[in-house]
């Protein structure tokens, strides 16, 4: 057996950024050269730029009008007009035009009167350098234009061709090598078919457009199996480019396949194996041949808090540029999230505007979870020493997007169904487009949601059966005294998600009790779950009975891929998801999917336009193509006791 890897003792992202500092010498790792100044727009300079030429180069008029020598205009009064003869008193200029010798004062063309012979009239004296861009009034020949050091900006270039500068010496860019290593990891650009145990690389394409936006440039190679030798040998032609970065993707953690720590000892020195942060703690951080070697964790969510944290601020410092930083905005923490002591989390958000408050849905904290870093909206830094956040607790966050669109977010909470895609994208299309966040967190958790005024509608199916009606009977017990609407998506039908074919027969909620099927269930407080709870009663069998009732998922799609991929036999959830997948589908009910809508939200404008949406034609037939829903209520004001009839 492999021996298996020892993680260093964990340290702090900034202590191990400064170490890598202190042992990099940035002088002789990145050298400076020179470029036309009209291509430097995101470069750094590496000199000091002095002007060649002023700006502007001549006195010239910042008016249209006349140009005059202004001590010849002081004798003009209101009432007491002073006549001017052309080309003796005054000359006609246009703005940017050279002033004529021995004028230094230009009159605005709506201050004159023109006389029938050509001469002119003013009231009003002119005073000396009026209306006048006199020579380097923005720029003088000689002075200091920019310092060592600055990012160049459009602007810049633009001040840098005024005054005379056609080209400027700038810091090269950073140049970064990615290595992915793992037998289970694909090369993305043969476009494969995984196969189970097989992962598609992209790692190194979240780099590369990061490095894009760092000014850095970046190549990468196809993946290296995991073999040390072949690993070291990509390891030693990366060191032996041009590039000042080398990069190896996965490889950095305690596995016994896990080589990248002893390749970067015996070509170097590793400086750092083991962060205190979460995702990102196997992050790997070297040097050798005077360059930085980094080993990135394999997971993407892992993979990214290492690109982020450890080399866009080192980058940035190779490179001269000012370190990356993000706007900030007060949230309040929609549902408790606890975090393990001892590492900051990075916990990511996602975010929107409920009245002036920006409410915050903690996301899904897995390392190999890349939904939800393209879900994000925001992210907040859970210090070491924290048990983690409470519910409705303001906490400080990172955006992730630009601050203004958070007035286009519409927060759902409640139960996960598929017509939430729908509704997704088309709220997209809008002419103007509105961003739907959800979290999954079941049919009571929604209602606790709105309860809190955590979200701005939840979506739920939950069936009473001593009244028979949905929603409404849980209505009154969890939202006492709370003014809402309840508008329908759709009538949707739940039932057993089974293999295709049905290879073990299951025919109804009795077989869920056989020793030979496993189970996937949904979490406490879902719709679904108390549905089948509902069923499982009827039938007289105790959960304890259905083998895997304690194994969960949060959505639908996620209980049918189970199905899928083997690992259950069964899955209670809705027709949609499993033609989704191929999959095949025994009825067992069908049930009232409803948006629980608070009244004080009805005439938010994203609420109008999510209503105006449930009711269009194109919608509707959307929602029937899915299979699996009647949409004969689909956008109605629901009542008590209407049921599924309406």
């Amino acid at each position: 057996m492999s021996k298996r890897n020892i993680y260093l003792k964990t340290i702090p992202v900034a202590e191990a950024l400064e170490r890598a500092r202190a042992a990099l010498d940035r002088e002789a790792l990145v050298g400076s050269e020179t470029v036309p100044a009209h291509l430097a727009a995101g470069r750094v300079t590496a000199a000091p730029v002095h002007a060649r030429l002023s700006s502007p180069a001549f006195h010239s008029a910042a008016m249209d009008g006349i140009a005059v020598k202004a001590e010849a205009t002081f004798t003009a009064r209101e009432g007491h007009p002073l006549r001017l003869e052309p080309g003796r008193d005054f000359f006609p200029v246009n703005t940017g035009q050279p002033l004529p010798g021995g004028t230094d004062a230009v009159i605005k063309i709506e201050d004159v009167v023109q006389d029938p012979g050509g001469a002119l009239q003013i009231e009003a004296p002119a005073f000396p350098w009026m209306h006048v861009r006199r020579i380097g009034q923005d720029i003088v020949a000689t002075e200091l234009m920019l310092p060592q050091n600055h990012p160049l900006s459009a602007y810049d270039v633009g001040a840098l061709l005024s005054a005379g500068i056609w080209e400027l010496e700038v810091w090269q860019p950073l140049r970064i090598c990615f290595i992915p290593t793992g037998d289970e990891v694909l090369d993305f650009a043969t476009r494969p078919q995984p196969a189970p145990g097989q992962v598609v690389e992209s790692n190194s394409q979240v780099l590369a457009a990061l490095a894009k936006n760092w000014g850095a440039r970046m190549r990468w190679t196809a993946p290296v199996p995991d073999d040390p030798e072949r690993i070291r040998r990509a390891v030693e032609e990366a060191l032996a480019s041009e590039a000042q970065v080398v990069v190896v993707g996965a490889g950095s953690s305690a596995g016994t396949r896990d080589f990248t720590s002893r390749i970067f000892a015996e070509l170097g020195e590793v400086l750092a194996h083991g962060l205190a942060v979460s995702p990102g703690k196997p992050t790997l951080i070297g040097t050798a041949a005077g360059k930085l070697l980094v080993g990135a964790p394999g997971y993407p969510g892992s993979a990214i808090v290492c690109f982020e944290e450890v080399l866009a601020p080192l980058v940035a410092w190779l490179g001269r540029a000012p370190a990356p930083s993000r706007e900030r905005i007060e949230v309040r923490i929609t549902r408790k999230t606890p975090s393990r002591l001892g590492a900051e989390e990075m916990l990511r958000l996602a975010v929107g505007k409920i009245g002036e408050e920006a409410m915050a849905v903690p996301l899904g904290r897995g390392p190999g979870m890349i939904t939800n870093l393209t879900r994000a909206q925001a992210l907040v830094r859970v210090p070491a020493g924290s048990e983690g956040l409470e519910q409705d607790e303001r906490v400080s966050a990172e955006l992730l997007v630009p601050a203004p669109l958070l007035e286009s977010v519409l927060v759902h909470v409640g139960s996960h169904d598929n017509t939430l895609d729908l509704l997704s994208n088309e709220l997209m299309g809008r002419g103007e487009p509105l961003r739907l966040v959800s979290s999954n967190v079941g049919s009571l958790g929604g209602l606790t949601a709105l309860r809190a005024g955590s979200a701005m509608f939840a979506g739920v199916h939950l069936f009473d059966p001593q009244s028979g009606d949905f929603n409404f009977p849980f209505l009154e017990k969890y939202l006492p005294g709370l003014e809402v609407v309840v508008v329908n998506l759709a009538i949707r039908h739940q039932g057993l998600i089974v293999p295709a074919g049905n290879p073990k027969n299951i025919r109804d909620i009795h077989d869920l009790a056989r020793e030979d099927v496993g189970f996937i269930n949904r979490q406490r407080g879902a719709g679904t779950r108390i549905l089948l709870d509902y069923h499982l009663k009827q039938a007289g069998i105790a959960p304890a009975r259905v083998r895997g009732y304690e194994r969960e998922e949060y959505t639908h799609m996620a209980v049918a891929v189970n199905v899928l991929t083997g690992s259950a036999d069964a899955a209670l959830g809705i027709r949609s998801a499993a033609k989704a997948l191929g999959l095949d589908f025994v009825p067992l009910a069908r049930e009232r999917y409803d948006l629980v809508i608070p009244a004080r939200f009805t005439e938010d404008h994203k609420i109008l336009t999510l209503i105006e949406l449930l009711q269009s034609e194109p919608l509707i037939k959307q929602i029937d193509a899915l299979g699996g829903y009647e949409t004969p209520l689909t956008g109605r004001i629901m009542h008590p006791g209407m049921g599924l009839e309406g």
